[in-house]
């Protein structure tokens, strides 16, 4: 059962025996994101590349849009930075993540790990620290891979690439 406002990961909580239950936490469910080290709270990422797409705020409602436009350092193949330890002084709008943060910032998608532990929930059976493998949140459809259409930079409007998706988020 998954906690209050926390959506089902997938995992069935009964299936773990008693010696799963006696093994030691990982650190996401043992440390606050103030508590982790800096290479803890970067494997939280799970390389979904959501929040490298261009958004746009509805300024009367608050409503975000999801466009199909990346950051000018995005890679979308690989859905991470091609720059990573520069972007923020590349990339003058780039928002770094921080535990205090990810708590406000409305448009961090539902499904990233950053907002699932600030909130109390589990990662879900496709993110890298529970699947073991960097390719599983592709293989799910999680990502944004194959679904940018364009670089920020080549646009003079990235309202015009709006994505259409069922949900809010891609």
């Amino acid at each position: 059962m998954a906690k209050d406002g926390c959506a089902s990961t997938g995992l069935d909580p009964g299936a773990a025996n008693a010696q799963t239950a006696i093994m030691k936490q990982p650190f996401w469910k043992e440390k606050t994101l103030e508590e982790m080290t800096p290479r803890e709270w970067e494997a939280l990422c799970d390389g979904c590349g959501k929040c490298c797409l261009a958004k746009l705020e509805d300024e009367d409602t608050g409503d975000i849009y999801w466009t199909s436009v990346g950051c000018r350092l995005f890679d979308d193949e690989t859905c991470r930075c091609r720059d990573y330890g520069n972007r923020l002084a590349t990339v003058p709008d780039c928002i770094r993540l921080t535990p205090q943060n990810v708590r406000t910032i409305a448009w961090l998608p539902k499904s990233c790990a950053y907002r699932l532990v600030a909130e109390g929930c589990d990662l879900y059976w496709w993110h890298p620290l529970v699947s073991g493998s960097p390719q599983t949140v592709h293989e799910a459809g999680i990502s944004v891979r194959g679904r940018v259409t364009a670089s920020e930079d080549d646009l003079p409007d990235p309202e015009d690439y709006f994505v259409h998706m069922l949900e809010e988020e891609p």
